[in-house]
């Protein structure tokens, strides 16, 4: 089997140093790409592929594996001839969590050459990026705007190297100054679904790690999980904080739930994007569903 390794060699603490150790056990034969920087491993994991790589393995977070998955969907015949394995190097590793796949670096090496291959849904996103230009992006698990977005532009990047996922609820807790945009879900036709401060799209079951935000939701369903917070405050940070730390799921309350195959995000003033948890751009965005298209290696 001829493979592909798409590397982060920034990912956090000594993940990229044991990674590397790890690769002459049990990839030596294949090719290795590391990435450069934001944005590069797209072009890697297409190029890969087009080389004639029948599996592409994503290591480093979620930006990683999100990229990956891009690049592999920019064309249908390598969406449907080539899988995809993930080995988890990141600080939360969101969608390696949702398929169960170990942050043990051999455990991980097993599934990726051994593992059971499993289609699921690939969204994908159109909007507009800083310089306007339109983009289509083909993501893993998570979209957000509102305070959601906010946050993950006002993360430290060394802050977040130094105590991971925590990073994310200082920058939660910045992101509650100033006012609040309305975010507003509405339906391919035009029809308002609901509207609030909050909306996260999702490819699965789980947001920031271990937190269950969608549950109840599916890979493999056809449907994107939307759901709208009517409000934010300090109190949704701290009952985030606390599910985060138990493990419990985010239980709705007065928040709307729906899920859907198309939708648009909208607001009336400019209102960042963030995918698989970094900023990619600006609302309005656009949001579809391939059904079934990734293969991927599971447990």
């Amino acid at each position: 089997m001829q493979g592909a390794v798409i590397f982060n060699p920034t990912a956090r603490g000594g993940s990229a140093r044991r990674f590397r150790d790890s690769l002459a056990r049990f990839a030596a034969d294949w090719r290795l790409a590391p990435t450069t920087g934001p944005g590069t491993a797209p072009e890697l994991a297409r190029q890969a592929a087009l080389d004639g790589a029948e599996l592409v393995v994503a290591a480093g977070g979620d930006g990683t594996v999100s990229e990956v998955i891009r690049g592999l969907a920019s064309d249908p015949a390598l969406l449907a001839r080539v899988r995809l394995a993930v080995i988890p190097l990141g600080t939360i590793n969101v969608f390696a969590r949702e398929l169960r796949i170990p942050r043990n670096l051999e455990a991980a090496w097993r599934i990726a050459r051994e593992g059971s291959e499993r289609r699921v849904d690939v969204p994908v996103a159109v909007f507009r990026d800083a310089n306007g230009a339109s983009c289509r992006w083909a993501f893993a698990q998570l979209a957000g705007a509102g305070l959601d977005s906010r946050a993950v532009a006002a993360v430290s990047w060394p802050l977040k190297q130094k105590i991971g996922p925590v990073a994310y609820l200082v920058a939660g807790l910045r992101a509650l100054e100033g006012p609040h945009p309305t975010v507003r879900v509405v339906t391919s036709q035009g029809t308002l679904i609901a509207e609030g401060p909050m909306a996260l799209v999702g490819n699965g079951t789980l947001y920031g790690g271990s937190v269950a935000m969608h549950p109840g939701a599916r890979l493999d369903d056809g449907e994107l999980d939307v759901r709208v917070f009517r409000r934010v405050g300090p109190g949704l940070i701290v009952r985030f904080g606390w599910v985060w730390l138990t493990g419990r799921p985010l239980r709705p309350g007065k928040d709307v739930c729906r899920q859907l195959a198309n939708l648009r995000l909208e607001a009336d003033g400019p209102l960042p994007l963030e995918i698989d948890g970094d900023h990619a751009g600006w609302l309005p965005a656009e949001f579809s569903v391939l059904p079934r298209a990734l293969r991927v290696m599971t447990p």
